[in-house]
């Protein structure tokens, strides 16, 4: 493998992990959302 290819493979390996973050955490914010709005009822 060249380090070019190797280069690339990482750039997307973190791009991916990027992602995955930000949906975690998207996930995150609407359960606290959601108990929040339960627990004002």
């Amino acid at each position: 493998m060249t380090p070019e290819e190797q280069t690339e493979i990482e750039r997307r390996r973190k791009s991916r992990n990027w992602v995955v973050g930000g949906v975690l955490l998207f996930f995150v914010v609407l359960f606290y959302a959601i108990t929040i709005v339960r627990m004002g009822d």
